[in-house]
């Protein structure tokens, strides 16, 4: 079968990725992480990469197969081990300013199919294992990125009426025009759409409101927002002074919300694709900021088993503001990825929170976040909540309510 996959539009995304997602400098080192099927765009990222001065460009391969061999032939065991000495390995690489991308496109619903205490149990130590490196992304210590491929189950999910060519042509043909890599210079539209979503997060950060009160269908939730939050959102400064653009594409802007403060009941609206289970329908109460009641029609006992891992999986760690109007969601597609689905909707992350999310940042340390209502986990999950009819009030410090969203659009 020859590619359907466009090589021009390829070595765009490439591009973009290394110097408007990672914004490697000279000299820097890089590690990658990607599918196997990735090996195409991992070429000409390493190749892009060298071009723009790097040191020395790493990559870590995982590959679906393989995955699904340790379900059919590993002992019990297997499944509360991780391999903790790679991501040890990686925070150490990243404290000695190396930069990150991870290329995505594993198949949504590869173990849809497996024991769930056995997927549960892995995610489990994997998220625990995974902890010394989310700390470093979540802090912004290292510039990083991530951007997709298109691989053939995951094109075939998506577009599931198609041949297999002609689902990865469709499905890479969305992604390089959610990415912006299908313009004439998408490192110049990038540039816009940067200074699009500052001017979003800027008014946000006037208004310092204290909470945001969400309501549609299914949905009535205030989230009271951390003490001295920050709302952020496309290119960002990482502590080693290098701005890059974490999520390519991205159509987002975030804050941390209060750990402890977040009442109410909430729906998703679209499913969740977590570690190769698909959950949908999620609906879940808080109280006093914490988890007290959750379902899902489909994946609830990953659902669980996710929100049983720490204290902290049970409480949020971020919420993000997207319009209904976004490329993204209107472009029709549901990609079973959240990468790109988050990005069509306004949604919430169960767990870690952000600490870049803080006013004066750059020196905040683990007390200080907590003691301003930042939430701490060994896990970092966005769900979707946002459609058109969500309305969003900000609430002010003397209770006053502000339009922010009406009919999910910025008000």
């Amino acid at each position: 079968m020859s590619n359907p996959i466009s090589k021009s539009k390829l070595k765009k995304l490439a591009k973009l990725s290394i110097k408007t997602g990672v914004n490697l400098q000279k000299g820097q080192n890089l590690i990658i992480s990607a599918p196997i099927e990735a090996l195409p765009l991992v070429r000409e990222v390493t190749k892009q990469a060298y071009k723009a001065g790097a040191g020395l460009v790493t990559c870590f391969y995982n590959d679906d197969k393989m995955s699904l061999l340790r379900y059919k032939y590993a002992n019990d065991e297997s499944f509360d081990k991780a391999p903790s000495w790679l991501f040890e390995g990686m925070a150490k690489a990243f404290d000695e300013n190396t930069a990150r991308l991870a290329i995505i496109g594993e198949n949504p619903q590869l173990l849809a199919n497996e024991d769930a205490d056995k997927v549960g149990r892995a995610n489990k130590a994997l998220s625990n294992a995974g902890a010394p490196v989310r700390e470093r992304i979540t802090a912004f210590n290292i510039n990083w990125n991530i951007i997709a491929y298109p691989s053939a189950d995951w094109a075939k999910l998506v577009f599931p009426k198609e041949s297999k060519k002609q689902a990865i042509k469709k499905l890479a043909n969305a992604i390089f025009a959610s990415s912006y890599a299908d313009t004439k210079d998408p490192i110049a539209t990038w540039e816009q759409h940067n200074k699009n979503l500052a001017k979003r997060a800027k008014w946000l950060n006037e208004q310092n409101f204290s909470a945001l009160h969400f309501k549609a269908k299914g949905t009535d939730l205030v989230v009271g927002l951390a003490d001295g939050h920050e709302w952020a959102g496309g290119a960002a400064e990482a502590k080693n002074g290098t701005i890059c653009n974490a999520n390519i594409p991205s159509e987002e802007v975030f804050t941390t919300p209060h750990a402890q403060k977040v009442d109410g009941y909430v729906s998703s609206t679209k499913p969740l694709s977590h570690q190769g289970s698909l959950i949908d329908n999620i609906k879940v109460t808080f109280k006093n900021g914490k988890i007290i009641e959750a379902s899902a029609s489909k994946g609830e006992e990953i659902l669980l088993k996710v929100l049983d891992i720490d204290e902290g999986a049970r409480r949020l760690g971020e919420v993000a503001l997207v319009p209904h109007s976004s490329p993204i969601s209107q472009s029709g597609i549901l990609f079973y990825n959240t990468l790109f689905d988050e990005n069509a909707s306004c949604h919430i992350a169960l767990g870690q929170c952000y600490s870049k999310c803080f006013v004066d940042n750059e020196n905040i340390t683990k007390a200080q976040v907590k003691q301003q209502g930042g939430n701490s986990s060994a896990i970092h999950i966005d769900w979707m909540i946002g459609s058109s009819d969500m309305d969003i009030d900000g609430i002010t410090k003397a209770g006053e309510k502000v339009p922010v969203f009406r009919k999910g659009e910025w008000a």
